[in-house]
């Protein structure tokens, strides 16, 4: 079996009964020994003294008066911010159960950076044993900012840290042959080349195909029945849709901050603008496999997935709004 997105640390973590992620003082030491975190050479003694105190003892508490007395600011602040995401991670039993606690809280002051980090190895968790490249590279979405990428035949994303580290308008190595030149160029995701992404997964170097119609919609919806599969227990279905026509709005999820602004424009029976409309990336249907679990006024009725773009064409996907706006049952008795 094919290893995947090493670098996120998953190795280091221990599984309970269940399949959840149990944090490990291994785990713990590789987020101390971050180059961020390692004192420079003119840092206090106190910093040097903690750093080293935690390295060897990764739950170790500290006191805020401890913080307080580095002299940096800006270190004073990094490990603030790097010690409350240890203490969440220690007062959960799993990462999954942190993660949940974290998004149903509505008050995170965790750093976007961190929160993507534990979705990507909760991600990491969930597609576990996942052999289909276009899935996983689907589900990058969910904790690396995308860019939309000019291509007027296909709606193409690149990873937002690759595409802006090498140019703001990368051209794509299929379109090298129409005679474009450029000093940056991305492989997009394809049948002849699918095999690559293993050994380029920390990379995430691949351009990824999300026309209407092709494999990249549905290789999102299986990444997004997997992520709810693995934190919510329940069994769904989602389609990919090409256009909503006359499906009555019932409920609908935002998979993006814009997303969710023009769902609630749909909902309030606004008819949306072409520019508008030209946002929306793309749309899911998703249905309970046990209508159980649906609220009581749900059951049996589809939920409408929206993924959009904002106005400088990126996408900055929430895969929290999932879990959170999803009209589960039990998620209801939770709240």
């Amino acid at each position: 079996m094919n290893d995947f997105w090493i670098a996120c640390g998953h190795h280091l973590l221990d599984r309970d009964e269940s399949g959840g992620l149990c944090v490990t003082d291994e785990f713990l030491k590789a987020y101390f020994a971050r180059p961020e975190l390692v004192p420079p050479d003119e840092a206090c003694p106190v910093e040097r003294r903690l750093h080293r105190a935690l390295l060897a003892a990764p739950r170790r508490p500290v006191g805020a008066e401890e913080i307080e007395a580095i002299v940096d600011a800006d270190a004073r602040e990094n490990w603030r911010l790097v010690l409350a995401f240890r203490d969440l991670l220690v007062r959960h039993p799993t990462l999954e159960q942190a993660y949940l606690a974290t998004v149903r809280s509505g008050t995170s002051d965790l750093p976007p950076l961190f929160v993507n980090q534990l979705v990507h190895v909760i991600l990491r968790n969930a597609l576990d044993g996942c052999d289909d490249p276009f899935v996983l590279r689907a589900a990058e979405l969910f904790f690396r900012p995308q860019r939309i990428l000019p291509q007027e035949q296909a709606l193409l994303l690149g990873d937002e840290e690759v595409v802006g580290g090498q140019s703001p308008t990368p051209v794509l190595s299929l379109m090298s042959m129409l005679g474009a030149v450029t000093d940056a160029e991305l492989d997009v995701l394809r049948e002849d080349n699918a095999d690559d992404y293993w050994r380029r997964s920390d990379q995430f170097d691949m351009a990824f195909d999300l026309t209407a119609g092709g494999r990249g919609p549905a290789a999102l919806a299986q990444a997004m029945v997997r992520w709810i599969s693995h934190l919510l227990g329940i069994d769904v279905s989602i389609e990919p849709l090409r256009e909503l026509r006359d499906e009555r709005l019932t409920w609908y999820v935002g998979l993006d901050a814009d997303a969710t602004r023009l769902g609630d424009r749909l909902w309030h029976g606004e008819q949306l603008d072409d520019r508008s409309a030209g946002r929306v990336l793309s749309l899911f249907r998703l249905m309970f496999g046990d209508t159980n679990a649906a609220a009581d006024e749900m059951r049996g009725e589809p939920v409408y997935l929206i993924l959009s773009m904002n106005a400088d064409q990126k996408l900055r996907m929430k895969p929290q709004n999932l879990l959170t706006g999803l009209p589960v049952k039990h998620l209801e008795m939770a709240t």
